[in-house]
């Protein structure tokens, strides 16, 4: 199906583009949401007509975006989930997740806008890339932890679930060292021989 695009559409084409699409794209996506409009002689009559009016529409709702990109923009954001000894997760983290934490914080972001290809499911600082028009994007910095402290340890750089480990080491370390040191069940017995 040919349709002419009323704002910029990523790999597709800019505003004014004549471009030819599946029918199901163009009658799921692209008309229910009016980014573009079947290029029929009387679409593209009127879109020359209306032209100037959806590129100020576009250049607003541009403005807008940046200025909330502008808000959002390497903000980390700290989420609190139960976790494995592991560090894996128990449920998972989806884009939902991510945009109400950030609707949370004060910034109107919606769960479409968040691109995030998979699930986050492990522990620590994810960056997550928020798409808030064709043309503006922002990073925002998720860190998933089991407490606040953690969260905290997390943003400083240090690696929890690592660390967890080597204290584990260190503490059987210093127990084996204990043990062979004369620790625990090491005492001296006097054997008295009976006659």
């Amino acid at each position: 199906m040919k349709v002419v695009l009323l704002e910029r559409v990523e790999n597709l084409g800019a505003i004014g583009d004549v471009v030819t699409v599946k029918d199901g794209f163009a009658r799921n996506f692209l008309l229910p949401r009016d980014k573009a409009r079947r290029a029929t002689e009387a679409n593209l009559k009127a879109f020359e007509v209306e032209r100037a009016a959806i590129e100020a529409r576009n250049d607003k709702n541009k403005a807008e975006a940046q200025k909330t990109a502008d808000k959002i923009d390497g903000q980390t954001y700290v989420m609190i989930r139960q976790a494995g000894e592991t560090g894996q997760l128990y449920g998972s983290v989806a884009g939902r997740d991510v945009a109400e934490t950030v609707q949370a914080a004060g910034s109107k972001i919606e769960k479409s806008q968040v691109v995030l290809h998979v699930p986050i499911k492990t522990l620590g600082v994810h960056e997550v890339q928020v798409r808030l028009h064709a043309e503006v994007r922002a990073t925002v910095k998720i860190n998933v932890a089991r407490s606040a402290d953690e969260a905290e340890r997390q943003a400083k750089g240090e690696d929890v679930i690592a660390s967890q480990f080597d204290d584990e080491r260190q503490a059987a370390s210093d127990q084996a060292k204990d043990l062979l040191d004369g620790g625990a069940g090491q005492h001296e017995v006097s054997y008295v021989e009976e006659v």
